[in-house]
């Protein structure tokens, strides 16, 4: 069934997506350059389609019209065009289109032969099956939301502590969590879930991706399903299974709550959005949304041979940053996200893919460039992930960006586990990895520093296994990073034995320790705090179950405790968490980091060059305070003496729960595999 609007206003080409107007029709539109119609389908609750209107006006290869539409409308898109994939051509009217400007979305995809757009005995020809009973609708949403007196927190960066966790996983078994909205924004934002987050001491959370992404169909028929959420195929859409209000629109409304309960508290959001590239895969992948609207304006094509495609994500196919309408969708959704969702940052995926507008990464990419100048997002934080699977781009991004910095997780991983030669990195790291930044003037608030994180061992199996197990995945262990630099402590897995627990627990201090003391904007895993284990799965991806679920009758509460203290005594002490790299004191600055041998002399080439190292004396001044700090740290197998400058101190902090210090010390005994920080009285 067809129908047209008649209407004396007239349908414009911006913006693209539905915008309601007070008649009871809303304005669409769709861009595509090779389309030869689009045509906006309607359906009832039940799936019936309900009108079929084409869109009559066509502007500057966008299409768009007027169509009868209200809050709530399930919508999807028809488009029509030439099929030849050999050209990069893949127009299929027969498949229902979800609008790459949707809100929301309603369902999820049903693994059927006919979301694909070819056959798969016959990938050049065109399938024409109809795909709309196996596909999720497109929802019109209301944007009304009373934020109140919402007020971004804007945490300086020199104050930032940011928790990367999962929307589910952090609430999934929570027993102070109402059982009905665990898992859920709503869950999240329940006061006994946010009371955990500010009594810990962190100022931001990271959410694992909440943009509407696809269930792989393999890990469906093998019981399995993808928990991280990296296969996004709604930009503007707050995934629709974290909802406990449903997902015809409420998905919108709960997500804002959400933010607004932990702006309340002081939280910033922060989301990990996957802009590289979509969940339709490659030549062989499913023809959901872009693919068949505009393939070759989307999505990079192999020049010349358009019927592949350009993949440095590994999952089949890479956005078309260096083209406008990929470029505009992209930066649409970081508004979107910003302006009406009220997000403070976002940590952006195989961010090195975005910076391509061919194959190379470029620094001054059209992307990169759009970012920079764009007053929306000029506020809120923005973090890469430099690399993506074909290059490494750590310190390369521009000075408006921090970034997460590998560099600091594995030379932190290999001098706590004893790596002959580690000490010299180590120093760069806890400066703030001057050796990455300084040269192009990045303070040290350029690097995002990190011991783990989602992909990955977390901390506990980081000192609890010397190789992944990764079994459950269904891949006979060959996913996941094999290296990892961890190390058991002499055993695979749980142990009763008292000394290997006494140190794997020492670990877990040394590495948060280093993390929360050294220069930079500290990132924590979540759960590490409670040393959450995954069973030595590192690749947890595709664990929707209590593999990666916080399990919070397990905590290790004194580990909370610690990394309380950890959080708090950064807070309290400005010298420990410095803007800029500290220089020499003869330079008339106070504001020096000094790095001292356990006797008290100054660190020289030769100590430097001394592979067998493993201790350290790092000594803080800042003329933020009064107080100096000195920290001591001996990843060695057997104590270390320290002899302390001339100074009152007081311990501050320890790993080594058996540590004191006793009145004016002239020296101090640290036992093996620990730090003891100091502060002056």
């Amino acid at each position: 069934m067809s129908s047209t609007v008649r209407s004396s206003r007239a349908s414009t080409p911006y913006p693209l997506g539905v915008s309601l107007r007070s008649d009871g029709s809303a304005n669409v539109a769709v861009y595509s350059e090779t389309a030869e119609t689009v045509t906006v389908v309607t359906f009832d609750e039940s799936g019936t389609e309900l009108d079929s209107t084409p869109l009559p006006e066509y502007t500057g290869h966008v299409f768009h019209g007027l169509v009868p539409m209200t809050v709530g409308t399930r919508y999807g898109l028809r488009v029509d065009g030439p099929w030849n994939p050999a050209e990069g051509l893949r127009h299929n009217p027969a498949k229902l289109l979800l609008d790459p400007y949707a809100k929301a979305v309603t369902g999820m995809v049903e693994w059927d032969e006919a979301v694909f757009g070819h056959h798969h005995d016959e990938p050049e020809t065109r399938n024409d099956a109809d795909s709309a009973p196996y596909m999720p609708r497109s929802v019109v949403v209301d944007d009304d939301f009373d934020w109140g007196d919402d007020a971004a927190p804007r945490v300086p960066l020199s104050e930032t502590v940011v928790y990367e966790t999962h929307v589910k996983g952090f609430t999934a078994l929570d027993p102070d969590v109402d059982e009905s909205i665990r898992g859920t924004y709503a869950g999240l934002a329940h006061p006994a879930a946010i009371e955990k987050l500010t009594r810990l001491g962190i100022t931001s959370v990271e959410l694992l991706p909440v943009h509407q992404f696809v269930q792989d169909s393999h890990l469906l028929e093998e019981g399995r399903r993808n928990y991280w959420g990296y296969n996004s195929i709604g930009f503007l859409a707050p995934h629709n299974e974290y909802s406990s209000t449903g997902d015809t629109g409420g998905q919108v409304t709960e997500f804002k709550a959400m933010v607004k309960a932990l702006h309340a508290a002081g939280l910033e959001v922060i989301l990990d959005v996957v802009y590289n590239h979509t969940a339709e895969g490659n030549h062989l992948g499913p023809t959901l949304s872009l693919k068949g609207i505009d393939n070759g304006s989307h999505y990079r094509l192999v020049p010349d041979e358009r019927s592949a495609y350009f993949d440095t994500t590994g999952t089949g196919n890479s956005l078309n940053v260096g083209h406008p309408a990929a470029l505009a969708l992209i930066m649409d959704s970081l508004r979107y996200w910003v302006t009406e969702m009220h997000v403070d940052g976002f940590r952006f995926d195989l961010a090195s893919t975005l910076t391509r507008q061919d194959e190379d990464l470029d620094r001054h990419s059209a992307f990169l460039d759009m970012v920079h100048q764009d007053p929306v997002l000029a506020p809120v934080k923005l973090i890469a992930e430099p690399w993506d699977t074909a290059g490494y781009q750590v310190g390369g991004f521009p000075a408006r960006w921090s970034e997460w910095n590998g560099k600091f997780r594995d030379d932190v991983r290999d001098f706590w586990r004893g790596t002959e030669g580690a000490l010299p990195a180590l120093a760069q790291r806890v400066s703030g990895s001057p050796d990455v930044y300084e040269n192009d003037r990045r303070p040290t608030l350029a690097s995002v520093n990190f011991v783990t994180a989602h992909d990955g061992f977390t901390l506990a199996d980081l000192t609890m296994y010397d190789e992944k197990h990764n079994e459950e995945n269904g891949e006979d262990s060959q996913d996941g990073e094999s290296d990892n630099r961890s190390w058991g402590c002499g055993a695979e897995g749980p142990t009763d034995d008292p000394d290997i627990n006494a140190l794997r627990d020492r670990q877990r201090r040394n590495f948060l320790g280093t993390l929360l003391l050294s220069a930079g904007v500290p990132m924590i895993l979540g759960g590490d705090e409670l040393a959450r284990s995954q069973g030595g799965n590192n690749n947890a991806y595709c664990q929707d179950n209590e593999i990666s679920w916080y399990d919070w009758e397990k905590a290790d509460n004194e580990l909370v405790a610690f990394t309380t203290a950890l959080i708090t005594l950064r807070r309290e002490h400005p010298g420990l968490r410095p803007v800029w790299y500290r220089h020499a004191e003869s330079d008339g600055d106070r504001d020096t980091v000094d790095f001292q041998r356990a006797d008290g002399a100054a660190m020289g080439d030769e100590d430097w060059n001394d592979g067998a190292g493993k201790s350290l004396a790092v000594l803080y001044k800042s003329s933020a305070e009064d107080t100096v700090f000195l920290w001591l740290l001996n990843a060695a197998e057997t104590p270390v003496e320290f002899t302390l400058p001339d100074e009152s101190w007081t311990l501050a902090l320890s790993s080594d729960p058996e540590q004191q210090v006793g009145e004016k010390p002239t020296t101090l005994l640290v036992r093996d595999r620990s730090f003891t920080l100091l502060q002056s009285v």
